[in-house]
């Protein structure tokens, strides 16, 4: 949806050509988590990917598997509760989306926001028809109902995260990076070797 009125942007391309980027699982070189700020909420995996983007090589960004099965930690959907569960991994997600679309230049307006909720929700429907096809072909069990209410509360996270990304687009839950932690405080490495060594000890 947001390729479709946004137009072709790289970001957007990089991050899709992830197959699981939702996944949480990442590794990077430690030049690179020196100077990577890593997010303290659920939108750790796009913040990452996209701080990575801007911090690295994109020649040296690749994916791997690091095993056949995933183990995912599942959430209840809780439409009701935006600050649980899937409604607020979905909205701390689209949030993270919106402000790396902000940095990379895009103009996250008002009118761009309402008209992602319109689209969003058309794409949805018309991907649920299709899957619903897909699996009556196949004796699979689909429900359609479940799946549709899905789609309406994922549509109202991203009105939420939209009305809040609106009123505060400067917020980030994005912590320092380790060379600015290390400015502050020019011995940390070392207290925080010695802490883990007593801790192990």
């Amino acid at each position: 949806s947001l390729e479709k009125l946004l137009g072709p942007m790289p970001l957007l391309n990089y991050l899709d050509s992830f197959r699981y980027p939702l996944a949480g699982e990442f590794s990077m070189i430690s030049d690179l988590a020196r100077i990577n700020r890593i997010p303290g909420d659920w939108g750790i995996e796009i913040e990452t990917l996209s701080e990575v983007y801007r911090n690295c090589s994109h020649m040296r960004i690749c994916q791997v598997e690091l095993c056949e099965t995933y183990e995912h930690k599942h959430q209840p959907l809780s439409a009701d509760s935006p600050k649980t569960g899937l409604m607020k991994m979905s909205i701390d997600i689209a949030k993270a989306i919106f402000r790396n679309l902000a940095i990379e230049g895009a103009t996250v307006s008002d009118g761009l926001l309402k008209t992602l909720i319109v689209t969003y929700l058309r794409t949805a429907q018309d991907s649920i028809k299709r899957y619903n096809d897909d699996a009556a072909l196949n004796g699979l069990l689909f429900d359609r109902h479940q799946e549709n209410k899905l789609v309406e509360a994922f549509t109202k996270a991203i009105q939420i995260a939209g009305e809040e990304f609106q009123e505060d687009p400067r917020y980030s839950p994005l912590i320092p990076n380790w060379n600015r932690v290390t400015s502050a405080i020019p011995d940390f490495l070392e207290q925080l070797y010695d802490t883990v060594e007593k801790e192990n000890s």
